[in-house]
């Protein structure tokens, strides 16, 4: 039991991102925003394409971003549980599929995907995310990390 603890992340970011588009969606209207610093806001965006809004005007949209997330989804829960890997990559690899799941879940439910962190400088915004975007980010990241510098002493040569 205790080689699969890390999975216990999952549910942890699935319900605080779940939590907090719901609280989004509740309390400001769509494309509303509210201003916290001079370059921060959370703000009610939607998404119905892929990353930054990738391919949202496409026809087939829609399926491509039901389907090659669910074989992502898919293979990342066969991959954790089949392999046993060192814990840098377990929770990086946990992070990326707890934020699949959270944007899946928006994308099967409502058709979109709901964004709501908005970053900026002035006038150059960051495209809006969301937690499960952010989750998927440090999941990359710390699995290149992990991947580049926490090679085993072995494989050096």
């Amino acid at each position: 039991m205790q080689r699969y603890a890390y999975l216990l992340i999952i549910p942890g970011i699935f319900a605080a991102d779940r939590w907090t588009k719901a609280l989004i969606v509740e309390h400001l209207k769509y494309l509303g925003s509210i201003e916290i610093a001079p370059f921060f806001s959370i703000v009610h965006a939607r998404n119905y394409g892929g990353a930054f809004g990738f391919l949202s005007q496409h026809g087939a949209s829609t399926y491509i971003f039901l389907v090659f997330p669910i074989i992502i989804i898919a293979g990342l829960i066969y991959y954790l549980l089949r392999y046993q890997h060192p814990a840098a990559v377990q929770f990086s690899l946990a992070c990326i599929l707890a934020g699949a799941m959270g944007n899946m879940y928006d994308r099967l439910l409502d058709g979109y995907v709901t964004d709501f962190i908005d970053v900026y400088y002035r006038n150059l915004h960051w495209p809006a995310f969301n937690i499960a975007d952010m989750s998927i980010s440090v999941g990359i990241g710390l699995w290149l990390f992990s991947q580049i510098f926490l090679q085993k002493k072995g494989d050096e040569k």
